[in-house]
C-alpha cells in the first residue's frame, strides 16, 4: 500500500520533535507537512539540531494544510489551541489525532470546569474518541477524531485497569502519588522549570485541582458503574523523561498476591505495548520507548494493593501512543514503527 502521508501540527515542541523522531523510520508512513506559526520558514533541523541531515524539513505555517493532500493530521498544539483547528476542519478529508485534553473530556461543561475556559467547538466530543488502545480499540479503529490521552491518566489508568475491570477494590479509595519529568511541562521556559528550581528539587503541584484527575475519574468511570473517586497528586522529578504512578487501592475481598498478578496478566495478554513485571520498574526501564511496565503487589499487614506503573511521557504518553492510534485508525500492524528498545542507561 501507498504511504500515509502525515501531516504535524505545532512540530517544534518536544511531542513534535518525538513525533518526528518515531515517524521518520516508520515503514508505513511519510511526514508530508511539518508547521510552525513562529517558526516557519525555517529549517525543522534549526529548531531540533539532533535531526541535523536526516529532517532538514522547512516549517510552514498551519495554512498549508489546505495546499497538501494528507491522510491523517497529529496535532501537537496546547490545549485551547487545538479546538480551533478542529473547528476549521473537522469535515476535512484527513483523519484526526489531537494530542492537546481540549476533547478528552465528556462534554464542554466539565472541559470548563477544570480547564478555566469556554469551549468553541463542543459538537466535537461527540465525534471523539478517547486514544487509549488498550481500553478503546474497536473504537479508535473507526474514528475519525481521536482525543490522545494525557500522560498521568495513561500511566494511571493502565495501573488501574485490570482491577476496576474485575470490580476487586473499592472504587472510593484510590490514591495515585504520581512523578513526571520536567519535560511534561512541555518545551516553553517558565519559572517552574528554571534549571535553579528543578535541579537537586522535589515537589507536589496541582493538589486537589489538577485537570488529569477528571479524564482519570472519567475513564474509569467507563469501567466501574458506582463511578471511581481518585485522590491524585503530582510531582515534579528533576529528570528529562519518564512517569512513575504509585497507586494505592484497597480490595472488596480477601486477596492473594498470586491472585492479583493473575488478573494483570490476563488483562494484559494481547497489549503489545504494556510489559507486566516481576519487579517494581523504574523509568529508565521504558525511556523512549512506547511500553507501559506495570507491577502490583498485595501488602497483607495493611490490606491494600500496591500498583505501579512506569511510561516515558514523551512517547506512550503522548507522540507513540498517537502512532498507535493511527496504526489502528488504518489498519495496519498496531506495532508498526514502534519497535523501540528502552535506551538505558
Amino acid at each position: 500500500m501507498n504511504k500515509l502521508k502525515i501531516g504535524i501540527i505545532g512540530a517544534t515542541g518536544y511531542t513534535g520533535s518525538e513525533l518526528v523522531r518515531i515517524l521518520h523510520n516508520h515503514p508505513n508512513a511519510e511526514i508530508s507537512l511539518i508547521t510552525s506559526e513562529s517558526k516557519a520558514g525555517q529549517k525543522f533541523s534549526d529548531i531540533h539540531p539532533a535531526f541535523y541531515g536526516m529532517v532538514d524539513t522547512v516549517l510552514k505555517p498551519v495554512a498549508e494544510v489546505k495546499n497538501h493532500q494528507l491522510d491523517v493530521v497529529i496535532l501537537a498544539l496546547p490545549h485551547g489551541v487545538s479546538m480551533n483547528f478542529i473547528k476549521d476542519f473537522h469535515d476535512a478529508d484527513f483523519k484526526i489525532i489531537d494530542l492537546s485534553g481540549d476533547f478528552r473530556l465528556s462534554n464542554e461543561n466539565v472541559y470548563k470546569n477544570w480547564y478555566g475556559q469556554e469551549h468553541i467547538f463542543p459538537a466535537g466530543f461527540k465525534n471523539a474518541v478517547y486514544g487509549l488502545p488498550e481500553l478503546f480499540k474497536a473504537q479508535i479503529k473507526e474514528s475519525r477524531l481521536v482525543a490522545n490521552p494525557g500522560c498521568y491518566p495513561t500511566s494511571s489508568i493502565l495501573g488501574l485497569y485490570p482491577l476496576l475491570k474485575n470490580k476487586l477494590i473499592d472504587p472510593a479509595n484510590i490514591i495515585i502519588d504520581a512523578k513526571s519529568s520536567i519535560t511534561g511541562a512541555g518545551v516553553k521556559p517558565s519559572t517552574t522549570t528554571h534549571f535553579s528550581n528543578v535541579n537537586d528539587n522535589f515537589k507536589a503541584y496541582g493538589l486537589k485541582t489538577h485537570r488529569h484527575t477528571v479524564e482519570i475519574e472519567e475513564t474509569l468511570n467507563s469501567l466501574h458503574q458506582e463511578g471511581p473517586v481518585v485522590q491524585f497528586t503530582p510531582h515534579l522529578l528533576p529528570i528529562d523523561r519518564g512517569i512513575l504512578a504509585t497507586i494505592y487501592t484497597r480490595p472488596l475481598k480477601k486477596t492473594s498476591e498470586e491472585a492479583i498478578k493473575k488478573v494483570y496478566e490476563e488483562a494484559y495478554a494481547d497489549q503489545p505495548f504494556v510489559r507486566v513485571r516481576e519487579k517494581a520498574p523504574s523509568v529508565k526501564d521504558v525511556r523512549g520507548s512506547n511500553f507501559c511496565d506495570v507491577f502490583a503487589t498485595y501488602d497483607e499487614r495493611t490490606n491494600r494493593i500496591i500498583t505501579l506503573s512506569a511510561i516515558d511521557n514523551l512517547v506512550k504518553g503522548a507522540a507513540g501512543q498517537a502512532v498507535h492510534n493511527m496504526n489502528l485508525m488504518f489498519g495496519l500492524e498496531e506495532t508498526a514503527g514502534l519497535g523501540i528498545v528502552p535506551v538505558n542507561p
